[in-house]
Order: structure tokens, then C-alpha cells, then sequence
């Protein structure tokens, strides 16, 4: 998978795809993240990529003509699946939308800042328009960066336990049972016995059972869903 991310600030973006589980991705080249820095592409001698919007208003606006240039350029250099849009008004994303995006080649994810990009932007190239909650960011990239790591663990052979993902929180709508490791008793704090026990068959039961009732008693929406 390659994902390109489009963004006003990219030095924001330098930290979270150079280390731990997607730095190792990368090495092995089963991952890849291009941040792309959109003032490369702006107008004038100042490289400007904002304006003020048309009625007035309080806030800048990213301007078309630079998105739509760096975006015609990855596009000329090869087929994209999706161009992603971070914004709190888009589709609130969740494991399905992960899961599925997982399963795409070449990804765009556009950053917006200051007060927004310009609409056109949205009718002519965005394919879909992700929020990761319901509250405002100074801009797309902690968002973008909270997206590529979803999914980049996703991907095979990323993770050294392949079946570890399949169990993470959110996968079948069921929130993850508690875990523990050693030692077995601290200071009086015991884990469940069913854990010593090494019958995985009444481990798997606990779990699946422990599973249910933290989704009941935490997110009961999503058995709901």
C-alpha cells in the first residue's frame, strides 16, 4: 500500500511513520507514506495557498489551484483508489472503514487547515471524507496520522503476529477483553485463574464471554449496531 498525504504543515507529519510498527513497515517495504508538502505547489513568489473566502468571514481558505496541482501530478504518476478527505463533517471512522480501507493499493489523504479547503476541491476530487471525532483540530494532520496507522497495522505481515489484529477492540463490533502478564499475583491482585489453567478452549470461552460484557457495560451502542 501507498498512501500520499497532502499537507500545509508536513513537518507535522515528521514523527509518526518513523518509528515503531509502520517504521518497520516501511523498511520492509510492505508500507509506504509519501508526505507531499503543499506549498511546493502554491502561487507567486510566496508560494500562497490561502485566501480570504468569498462573502467574508473570519479564517483563511486553502485555495484551489494548489491542490488541484499537486493531485493532477500524483494522479499523471499513477492510479489512486481513493482521495481522502480529513474533516470533522465527514463519515466517522471506525474498524469497518479501516478494514476496508486496508485493502486499497494507493491512497491520497488531503489535510485541510486554517478554515477549510475550498468546495470545489470536495466536488471535483475528493472520493471520501473521514472524521476521526466530533471536535475541530488546528488541522488534517493528527488525523491523517491517526488514519495511516490504522491502517498500516492492518496490512499482512506488518504486525509479527499476524491474528493479533483480528482481535484488537472494534472487530465484530465487540471491544477487547481485559489481558494481563506477569507476575500472576501482585501485592494480593490476582489474575483469573482460567488463565493458568492451559485449557484453551475455557480461555477462548472467557474471553469471548469477557469480551460481551465490557462491550455492554462501556459501548452498548455498538451491540446496538
Amino acid at each position: 500500500m501507498r498512501i500520499d498525504i497532502i499537507s500545509a504543515v508536513p513537518q507535522l507529519l515528521d514523527s509518526p511513520f518513523t518509528h515503531s510498527i509502520l517504521k518497520r513497515a516501511q523498511q520492509k517495504q510492505l508500507f509506504e507514506v509519501q508526505v507531499h508538502d503543499l506549498r511546493q505547489y502554491g502561487i507567486g513568489k510566496h508560494h500562497q495557498i490561502d485566501d480570504y473566502q468569498f462573502g467574508g468571514g473570519a479564517g483563511m481558505v486553502m485555495m484551489i489551484e494548489p491542490i488541484a496541482a499537486i493531485i493532477e501530478q500524483l494522479k499523471s504518476e499513477r492510479p489512486y483508489d481513493d482521495i481522502i478527505y480529513m474533516t470533522p463533517d465527514g463519515e466517522r471512522l471506525n474498524q469497518g472503514i479501516c478494514n476496508h480501507l486496508s485493502l486499497k493499493k494507493n491512497i491520497i489523504i488531503l489535510c485541510g487547515h486554517y478554515k477549510g479547503i475550498d468546495e470545489r476541491i470536495r466536488e471535483i476530487y475528493i472520493t471520501r471524507e473521514i472524521s476521526i471525532g466530533d471536535y475541530v483540530l488546528s488541522g488534517g494532520e493528527l488525523a491523517a496520522a491517526v488514519l495511516v496507522d490504522a491502517l498500516g497495522r492492518l496490512l499482512p505481515g506488518v504486525l509479527n503476529n499476524e491474528s493479533s489484529a483480528l482481535f484488537d477492540s472494534f472487530q465484530d463490533n465487540l471491544l477487547a477483553p481485559p489481558i494481563y502478564t506477569r507476575p500472576a499475583d501482585y501485592q494480593g491482585h490476582k489474575i483469573p485463574e482460567v488463565l493458568l489453567s492451559g485449557h484453551q478452549k475455557k480461555i477462548e470461552d472467557w474471553r469471548d464471554e469477557q469480551s460481551l460484557l465490557r462491550t455492554q457495560q462501556r459501548r452498548p451502542d455498538l451491540l446496538e449496531e
